[in-house]
């Protein structure tokens, strides 16, 4: 009898640590599943893609709330070489046109809430459907008369995994292309450098349409063999009552402030915890020393985004230090650099470049961006200015992009910006991005009126409602008689941080 030659891909990494009987997906109210019957779920709905024409590389688009059977999705286009395609639940259908014109995805898998407005809207595609819960469905109905065993397609390396938009300050999303080499790599770089195990469970609240949620939690918990605790949102009664049977906690600093808030955060809560992650948006130096006071646990902070994934860690065994986002993550390069790619002396600050085997392939069907991204030498231009002192550390200090992250998700002024300038009685607008104790930072409106107009806050947020994704809509809007310029004629939008910088605070 000759053996089967396995692909090497991302998802028979995960085969390869998994103990079928163990528990990999637990939950508060339901029982455990384990290792083998996820993956004999994600073999089902393998089939159910290649039986509505799902080929290897083809895209499959996912706008669907967390569940057991959306994480199962992922796993299903690993083993069936499609490129996964997660959207953010909060897209309306205006917005998904985007990424479906752009992405040309074979098959859309959304909730069955909004399937009927959302093929109204793109009537051109095929419709799978999950429930929220992830019961229901017609992915779920047709999965049931499938096989647990399914053929993985001969997929490497070097294919491609998964698209994840992100978008640029011209206001068009671009699209990172990411291997299963590059999401393989990181994984047991963070594996590594966080000391997990198949002992660990994780306290999982983040969404997983993004890269923290889906590639950092999720990866690094498969590649280990340990199990993840699901919770379909942060919720802090929920995550009060999962802390006791978790290890680890993965959150955005919203997480943190709020819990911070609770009075039943203490030593008593939190003794038994390995460590809490915090990533996504900056991090507060008084969230860290308020967090490690009420604890006894120090935040650890990490540095990355949709391109690279994870570049930088706070050390598991050593400083944790507040303000810093830490050391380079084992296989990868981190250097500080000029405008022309020279690297400025240690402690100056300047663009923050990354290389290694973490790093995207590149921009979707956007070969000259992509050019311009990278280095000749191969280092990709994150757009975040930052500094490394004599101790190695990164600190980022700044952001060259003109990039808001709120409760951990990307929003690009722009986009905002287009939309305000169309209300009547707006003559010009600024969005940015200030200091915000809950969501990092809070999307701010500065906003110039015509002669005699009257235009207040309701009527902007009014205006906004169903063009843009809740969490993109500001969160207070200032009338101002003109906006700060340079000589050039330039927006200032620092001068607007500068001046507001305690808006929320």
């Amino acid at each position: 009898m000759v053996s089967q030659v396995l692909p090497d891909n991302l998802f028979t990494r995960f085969a390869a640590a998994a103990d079928p009987d163990k528990p990999l997906l637990r939950f508060l109210d339901d029982p455990p599943l384990c290792y083998g019957e996820v993956f004999a779920a994600a073999a089902r709905f393998a089939h159910v893609l290649i039986a509505h024409g799902v080929k290897p590389g083809d895209r499959v688009a996912v706008q669907a709330e967390k569940s057991a059977a959306s994480l199962i999705l992922y796993l299903a286009c690993l083993r069936a070489g499609a490129v996964y395609l997660p959207l953010n639940t909060g897209y309306t259908p205006a917005e998904l046109a985007y990424f479906v014109k752009d992405a040309e995805p074979r098959l859309f898998v959304v909730a069955e809430k909004n399937l009927e407005k959302i093929q109204a809207a793109l009537p051109q595609l095929e419709f799978l459907t999950l429930g929220d819960d992830g019961r229901s469905g017609s992915l779920i109905r047709e999965a049931k008369a499938q096989s647990g065993d399914f053929p993985d397609a001969d997929v490497g390396m070097g294919d491609l995994a998964s698209i994840l938009y992100t978008s640029g300050t011209t206001g068009r999303s671009k699209g990172a292309m990411l291997s299963h080499g590059n999401l393989h790599s990181n994984a047991e770089s963070l594996r590594q450098a966080w000391e997990f195990s198949n002992a660990d469970v994780l306290l999982h609240a983040l969404p997983i349409f993004h890269i923290h949620g889906l590639f950092v939690a999720t990866n690094v918990s498969l590649l280990s063999g340990a199990a993840i605790l699901l919770l379909p949102k942060f919720e802090p009664d929920a995550v009060f009552r999962a802390m006791p049977q978790s290890t680890v906690m993965m959150g955005v600093p919203t997480f943190y402030t709020r819990l911070l808030k609770d009075s039943r955060l203490g030593r008593d809560t939190t003794g038994h915890m390995r460590v809490f992650i915090s990533g996504s948006a900056p991090l507060l130096p008084e969230t860290h020393r308020e967090w490690e006071l009420r604890t006894g646990h120090a935040l650890l902070e990490r540095y990355g985004m949709t391109e690279t994934n994870m570049n930088t860690s706070n050390p598991y065994r050593g400083a944790r230090i507040p303000g810093s986002v830490g050391l380079p993550l084992p296989g990868v390069e981190i250097r500080i650099a000029a405008d022309d790619g020279n690297p400025v002396p240690q402690g100056e600050i300047g663009m923050i470049e990354v290389r290694g085997p973490n790093v995207f392939q590149g921009y979707w069907r956007m070969p000259e961006k992509t050019k311009a991204e990278f280095r000749k030498d191969g280092f990709f231009i994150t757009g975040d200015l930052g500094t490394i002192g004599p101790d190695g550390y990164l600190r980022i200090v700044g952001r060259g992009k003109d990039l808001i992250i709120t409760g951990g998700l990307n929003v690009y002024p722009r986009e905002i910006e287009s939309l305000l300038d169309e209300i009547p009685g707006v003559e010009e607008s600024a969005v940015v991005g200030l200091p915000h104790e809950d969501f990092g930072e809070g999307v701010t409106a500065f906003l110039v009126l015509k002669a005699e107009a009257e235009v207040s806050e309701a009527d902007v947020l009014n205006s906004l409602c169903g063009r843009l994704a809740r969490f993109k809509l500001p969160k207070r809007v200032v009338v101002l008689h003109q906006l700060p310029r340079n000589t050039m004629g330039k927006v200032q939008k620092s001068a607007l941080r500068e001046e507001y910088a305690t808006l929320y605070l």
